[in-house]
C-alpha cells in the first residue's frame, strides 16, 4: 500500500504540472466573476445540501447494520463513526484508501476483514443500482421542451439497459456463483493468471455479499435505504445549483437536469487522487456544466467547487474529530487496510 500510494502521490504531481503546462495561457479565466459568483451564493441551498450529504453517512450505516444482520446483530448506526472516518481517508488520499470503511468496521464489530469486504461490495451493487434506476428514470422523462433533450432520454435509457444487465449478472451470480467465478478464471487465465485470480475472487466476493441477504425483507429495507440515499444526493446536487442565483441556468435547475451532471461527477470520482484528484473533479464537473447547461467557465468552476467541498469536503472536520476521538491514524489505517485485504481475501 505504502507503494502504491507514493507512486499516487506522484502520479499526482506529474499529471497536475502537465494541466498547468499544457493549459495555461489557452483558456481566458475572469477571476474577478469566479470570485464574484462565490460571493453572491446564497449559503443557505448550501447548507441544506450539506445537510443532506451527512444524512447519507447515517443511512450507510443503518444499510451496512442489515447486511451485517445474518452474521451478527449490531445497532443501526454502531458504524457511524467509521463511516466518517472512512470517507475522510478516501476524501485525504484518494480510492486507494476505499477499503479502510470495511477493515475499521471489521475491528469495531469483531468480524473478518474478508466478510466486510463482502458487504462493501455488495453495498457497491446497491449503490451502482440505486444511482442507475434514480438517474435512468429522471433522464428518460425529461420534458421534451428541455435543452439536449435527445441526448438526456438517450443517456437515461442507456443507464436504464445497464441496470438490467447488472440485475441479471447479480441474479446469475447469486444462483452460480463458483460456476462464473471457474468460467472467468478458465478465460482470463490464458493471458494472466494474476488478473484471473483477482476477478475470481471478486466476483466469490460478490456472491458473498448477495448472500448476506437471507430474505426477501432485507433485501426490500436495502433497496428502499439505498433509493432514498440516491434520491437525497440528487437533490443535493440541485440544492448546491440553486444556490448560484447570479447565473439562471444553475439557479432554476431541475432535479431531472441534474442527472447527467451527476453521472459526470461520479465517473469522475472513480479514479481520484490524493488533493489533485480535489481539482480534476472541479474540471470535471465544470465541464459537463458548460456543455449541459451553457453556463460561463467562471460560473461552472465556482458551482463545481462549491459541489466538491459539499459532497466530499464537508466530512472531513468531522471525520478528523471521529478519528481522534477513536485514536485512528488516517494514513496508518489506510496503509493496513490495503496490505490486510491483500493478504486477508484470497
Amino acid at each position: 500500500m505504502k507503494n502504491r500510494s507514493g507512486i499516487s502521490w506522484f502520479a499526482a504531481l506529474i499529471v497536475l504540472v502537465l494541466v498547468v503546462l499544457i493549459f495555461r495561457g489557452r483558456i481566458h479565466f475572469d477571476w474577478a466573476a469566479f470570485w464574484s459568483q462565490l460571493k453572491h451564493v446564497d449559503w443557505k441551498p448550501i447548507a441544506a445540501g450539506v445537510a443532506l450529504v451527512y444524512s447519507t453517512y447515517w443511512m450507510r450505516a443503518a444499510r451496512w447494520a442489515v447486511l451485517v444482520r445474518p452474521t451478527k446483530h449490531i445497532g443501526l448506526f454502531t458504524t457511524v463513526a467509521s463511516q466518517f472516518i472512512g470517507f475522510t481517508a478516501v476524501g485525504l488520499f484518494g480510492r486507494l484508501a476505499d477499503l479502510t470503511r470495511p477493515y475499521l468496521i471489521a475491528k469495531k464489530v469483531e468480524l473478518s476483514l474478508s466478510s466486510q469486504i463482502a458487504v462493501y461490495t455488495i453495498e457497491r451493487m446497491f449503490d451502482l443500482g440505486s444511482a442507475a434506476m434514480i438517474f435512468s428514470a429522471a433522464l428518460a422523462f425529461t420534458p421534451k421542451d428541455m435543452p439536449h433533450h435527445e441526448v438526456f432520454v438517450r443517456t437515461g435509457l442507456f443507464s436504464l439497459a445497464g441496470t438490467l444487465v447488472l440485475a441479471v449478472f447479480a441474479l446469475v451470480v447469486r444462483v452460480a456463483g463458483g460456476a462464473v467465478a471457474a468460467f472467468a478464471r478458465g478465460v482470463l487465465g490464458h493471458v494472466s493468471k494474476g488478473a484471473a485470480e483477482s476477478l475470481s475472487n471478486k466476483i466469490l466476493e460478490f456472491r458473498n455479499g448477495l448472500n448476506a441477504l437471507s430474505s426477501f425483507g432485507e433485501f426490500a429495507v436495502v433497496t428502499v435505504i439505498s433509493l432514498v440515499m440516491w434520491g437525497g444526493i440528487g437533490l443535493t446536487y440541485v440544492e448546491v445549483l440553486h444556490g448560484f442565483v447570479d447565473t439562471p441556468g444553475l439557479a432554476h435547475i431541475s432535479y431531472s437536469q441534474t442527472m447527467l451532471l451527476m453521472g459526470a461527477s461520479i465517473g469522475g470520482s472513480l479514479l481520484q487522487l490524493p488533493i489533485v484528484g480535489w481539482f480534476t473533479q472541479i474540471a470535471v464537473t465544470a465541464a459537463a456544466m458548460r456543455t449541459f447547461y451553457g453556463v460561463p467557465v467562471e460560473s461552472a468552476t465556482a458551482c463545481g467547487a462549491v459541489l466538491l467541498a459539499v459532497l466530499s469536503l464537508s466530512i472531513l472536520p468531522t471525520g478528523l474529530v471521529l478519528a481522534q476521538v477513536d485514536r485512528v491514524s488516517l494514513k496508518k489505517v489506510a496503509d493496513e487496510s490495503g496490505a490486510a485485504s491483500g493478504s486477508d481475501v484470497s
